[in-house]
C-alpha cells in the first residue's frame, strides 16, 4: 500500500469518463469558452472502457476500494452501464458511484443499478427554475433533474447526496429550500463553497458564502448538530437535524481544508494521473499502456507518483497566492480544469 509524504494512503479512485457536458456551468464549462467551436477529445484520445478496466485493476491492487464516475456529465458517454458492469466485476471494489448532474438520469437509473453501481450524487445548486437555468448556462428545466433523482431513489441508488455549489449574490439565498426539500425526501444536501478550481471560472473570493454562515442560515430553521464522520477523509462535514429526520453537509475547501486526510486520486479522460483538484499537471498513464506496459510496470508508475505525493493546496491556498502575489481575478499557475476530472 503506498503512502503519500504525509503519509496518507490511496484509497480512492475518481475516473472522469468524458471532457463533455450538456450543461455549460458557469463555474466549470462557462459557455463563452466552450462554445460549438470548442475542440473536445476525440474518440481515441480517451481511454477505453477495457483500459478504465485496465487501470482500475490497477489502482485497486495498490489499495484503492472505492471508484467514482465522473466527467464532464459521465451520462453522455454512450454505453455507460457496460463500463460499470466491467468495474463492478473488479475483485476488491467495494463501493462505486457516479457523480451527475442528474438532466438525463432518469433514463440510466436502473440500468446503471443493474450493472453494479452502488449510488448517485447529484449536482443541483437551486430548485429555483430562473436561478437553475442561468446556472447551468443552457437554461435547462430543473424538473429533468428532479425527476432523475426520484428515478434513482426508485432504482435503489441511496443513499443519494444532492451537491450545490453556493456562490454569494447567485444562489446563496437559495439554500434553505433546498436543504427543506433534501429532509423531507431523505436526500442528504451538500453544500459547497465557491472553489478556484481550473483557471476559467472566474473565481473571485468575494463571491465564497463560508460553510460557517451556510450552517448557520439552515440552523435558524432547520436546527441541526454535528454528526460524526463515516471515515477518515471524507470530504463533507456532517450535521443532522436535532428532529431525527436526516442529515446535510458543507463541504468548505476554502475556509476549513481538509487536505490532511486526502485519499483521493483522479484519473482524467485522456489518462493521466492527478492527485489534486488544484492540480496542475498530471502522470501520463495512457501512453505507457498503449506503448505496452505491464500491469507491473503500470503499478510502479502510479506507485512512484503517489509516494512523492505533497499535494495540499486548500491549507495553503492564502500563502500561495501571496508568494505569487496573484489577486483574486489572476490566474496564476494554471491549474487542471474541473471537466477533465470530476469534482
Amino acid at each position: 500500500m503506498p503512502l503519500d509524504t504525509l503519509k496518507r494512503p490511496l484509497r480512492d479512485l475518481r475516473i472522469s469518463v468524458t471532457d463533455r457536458c450538456n450543461f455549460r456551468c458557469p463555474y466549470c464549462m462557462p459557455a463563452e469558452v466552450f462554445g460549438e467551436r470548442y475542440k473536445f477529445l476525440s474518440k481515441a484520445q480517451m481511454l477505453s472502457f477495457e483500459e478504465i478496466t485496465r487501470l482500475a485493476s490497477v489502482f485497486v491492487g495498490l489499495g484503492v476500494t472505492k471508484l467514482r464516475i465522473t466527467g464532464g456529465e459521465p451520462l453522455v458517454r454512450a454505453d455507460l452501464e457496460k463500463l460499470i458492469a466491467m468495474l463492478a466485476g473488479i475483485p476488491g471494489v467495494e463501493d462505486m458511484a457516479m457523480t451527475t448532474n442528474g438532466y438525463i438520469l432518469a433514463g440510466h437509473a436502473q440500468p446503471l443499478k443493474d450493472a453494479g453501481l452502488s449510488r448517485v450524487t447529484v449536482s443541483l445548486d437551486s430548485l429555483d427554475e430562473k436561478i437553475f437555468g442561468e446556472l447551468n448556462g443552457l437554461g435547462h428545466s430543473v424538473d429533468r433533474v428532479l425527476e432523475g433523482i426520484q428515478a434513482a431513489n426508485d432504482a435503489g441508488l441511496t443513499p443519494i447526496k444532492v451537491n450545490s455549489v453556493v456562490v454569494r449574490g447567485v444562489n446563496d439565498h437559495t439554500v434553505v429550500d433546498l436543504a427543506r426539500w433534501c429532509k423531507e425526501r431523505g436526500y442528504i444536501a451538500r453544500f459547497i463553497e465557491f472553489m478556484d478550481v481550473g483557471s476559467l471560472n472566474g473565481w473571485d473570493e468575494s463571491q465564497v458564502v463560508p460553510a460557517r454562515e451556510i450552517l448557520d442560515r439552515i440552523n435558524e430553521e432547520l436546527p441541526i448538530e454535528p454528526a460524526t464522520p463515516n471515515y477518515t477523509g471524507e470530504v463533507a462535514q456532517r450535521w443532522r437535524y436535532t428532529d431525527g429526520d436526516g442529515e446535510m453537509g458543507v463541504i468548505a475547501s476554502v475556509t476549513a481544508p481538509f487536505c490532511g486526510d486526502c485519499t483521493r486520486a483522479r484519473l482524467s479522460t485522456d489518462g493521466k494521473l492527478y492527485t489534486c483538484l488544484f492540480g496542475t499537471d498530471g502522470a501520463d498513464l495512457m501512453g505507457p499502456m498503449r506503448d505496452g506496459a505491464t500491469d507491473t510496470e503500470l503499478t510502479a508508475i502510479i506507485d512512484g507518483v503517489w509516494n512523492r505525493r505533497e499535494d495540499r493546496y486548500s491549507e495553503l491556498r492564502a500563502s500561495l497566492r501571496r508568494a505569487l502575489s496573484v489577486t483574486a481575478k489572476d490566474s496564476g499557475p494554471r491549474k487542471v480544469e474541473m471537466y477533465k476530472i470530476g469534482g
